[in-house]
């Protein structure tokens, strides 16, 4: 039985977002109607969006909702002239020079006002400390996984994608305080506030809330704790290994389901395509760039060669990975490891 361990990439969609996305799909009137059926899907929309407000800790604050974080990153991005780091999202940098410099691990902000700074980085799982005033956050990864709330972050506008906690796919939201001016990126319709023209996606907007909802409980009920005791089990069964393992932001604060570790010699996408015909999906870095010939810019930044981020893996749990199934990884990773060096 195969074993996915992928989880920055895409997490499995929850129970309670397929049951909202099944019960959506029977509501057949547009949002922007004001017949009955149109008001009946305007109020799932509505309903999805006070979930995503109250799961994020944005009482009082709008939320838009956009076809993914990408899309959200232009609206809160676009003309703003931002300042951001090298580790940040390609969906960032197509909007931001990364000039902001990473001094272990942590982006050194001087005018929190004009910078983005993203959460949680995707491929090392390093949490960012961010700072009063700060103009924008990418919270994809981190939200759900540890504690954030938009109303005490001091964050100007923040935005995240469902399907990283469990959500369907291509929906998300951008959050920022009632009345703030947003460059809209879709002109049309005026729909989302006349932040994002275009229909709404009921179906996956009502997934979406739904997940968050979930998202927001299982956090405050201490289970990803167990996700991080996982994490040290296998980051300790691969040290048992390989001592000569580098541990990347090991030393920093973490998400505590992300594992990136660099055997030196053992180039990433080798380990991948290794492990893929073992039975376990795992990756060589952000699901957005992975099949790219390229270096990984965030372990540049961090101060790793070339070589050695060439020969990263990361491994990232969910919250149904158990014991068992880190332990098979680590032990089919280490015969995998032990052939090579024997060849």
């Amino acid at each position: 039985m195969r074993v996915y361990l992928d989880h920055n990439a895409t997490s499995p969609l929850r129970v309670e977002a397929r049951a909202a996305m099944l019960a959506a799909m029977d509501v057949v009137g547009n949002p922007s109607s004001v017949h009955a059926e149109g008001r009946a899907a305007k109020g799932i929309v509505e309903r999805a969006r006070a979930q995503v407000a109250e799961a994020v800790g944005a009482s009082g604050a709008d939320v838009v909702f956009t076809s993914g974080a990408t899309e959200a990153a232009a609206l809160a991005l676009a003309g703003r002239g931002l300042k951001a780091a090298p580790i940040e999202h390609d969906a960032v940098h197509a909007w931001i020079d990364p000039v902001l410099p990473v001094v272990d691990g942590a982006v050194v902000v001087d005018d929190p006002a004009g910078s983005a700074v993203q959460l949680a980085n995707s491929e090392t799982g390093i949490l960012q400390d961010l700072p009063q005033g700060l103009a924008v956050s990418d919270i994809t990864q981190g939200f759900g996984r540890v504690p954030f709330a938009f109303n005490w972050s001091g964050v100007g506008m923040v935005f995240l994608s469902a399907h990283k906690f469990g959500g369907p796919k291509g929906v998300g939201a951008l959050v920022f305080p009632q009345g703030t001016d947003v460059a809209s990126q879709m002109k049309g319709g005026g729909q989302e506030m006349g932040r994002r023209s275009g229909t709404e996606n009921v179906v996956a907007i009502a997934g979406m809330g739904a997940a968050a909802a979930a998202a927001q409980a299982d956090l405050a009920a201490g289970k990803w704790d167990r996700v991080q005791k996982l994490r040290n089990i296998l980051e300790s069964a691969i040290e048992a290994a390989e001592n000569s393992t580098i541990f990347v932001g090991k030393d920093a604060t973490r998400l505590p389901n992300t594992s990136c570790f660099i055997t030196e010699g053992w180039k990433g996408e080798t380990q991948v395509m290794a492990m893929d015909l073992a039975g376990f999906a795992v990756s060589a870095g952000s699901a957005c760039s992975s099949g790219k010939v390229k270096v990984s810019r965030v372990l540049q930044a961090l101060g790793l060669n070339d070589d050695q981020a060439a020969c990263a893996l990361r491994v990232s749990l969910g919250l149904d990975t158990s014991e068992e199934e880190v332990m098979r990884f680590a032990q089919a990773w280490t015969e995998k490891h032990a052939r090579r060096r024997a060849a």
